[in-house]
């Protein structure tokens, strides 16, 4: 395997799992219960650590097409969860969450760091780092 290509899967699955830990910090230590759509960013970002992971220990750089789509859903739910927060014509129509609303920011960093921002960030490296393995894959052949 190039080294490329493991440095790719090496940064999937530490993002990945950085991502999983943050969620699980601000989840179970810091006691912030998640909406519905940070459940569903959850359900797409915690599997990313597994194939990752796997996928690294196999040295087996075919799962980025996985690891793509995981990452292109799961970033337009964080795109979208982040737009209901910070955009005020999508706050007023935003669907109704369940028991903690989406529209809530338990963090507001600097003004516009939320968690879907952070989720987003993560979706969006895995993403380009498996675009990018793909593109390495298909001129090593």
């Amino acid at each position: 395997m190039q080294k490329r290509l493991e440095n790719g899967l090496i940064l999937i699955c530490i993002t990945a799992l950085t991502a999983t830990l943050g969620s699980l910090y601000f989840s179970e230590v810091r006691g912030y219960e998640p909406c519905e759509l940070c459940w569903y960013q959850r359900i797409l970002m915690y599997p990313i650590v597994l194939i990752a992971g796997i996928a690294l220990y196999q040295k087996n750089a075919r799962i980025a097409l996985t690891t793509a789509v995981f990452a292109l859903v799961g970033g337009s739910i964080s795109l979208y969860h982040y737009g209901i927060q910070k955009l005020t014509f999508l706050r007023d129509s935003a669907p109704t969450c369940g028991n903690v609303p989406c529209t809530g920011q338990y963090i507001n960093y600097f003004g516009f760091i939320t968690i879907p921002f952070l989720a987003l960030i993560a979706f969006l490296i895995i993403l380009i780092t498996s675009l990018f393995l793909l593109k390495w894959q298909k001129e090593s052949k």
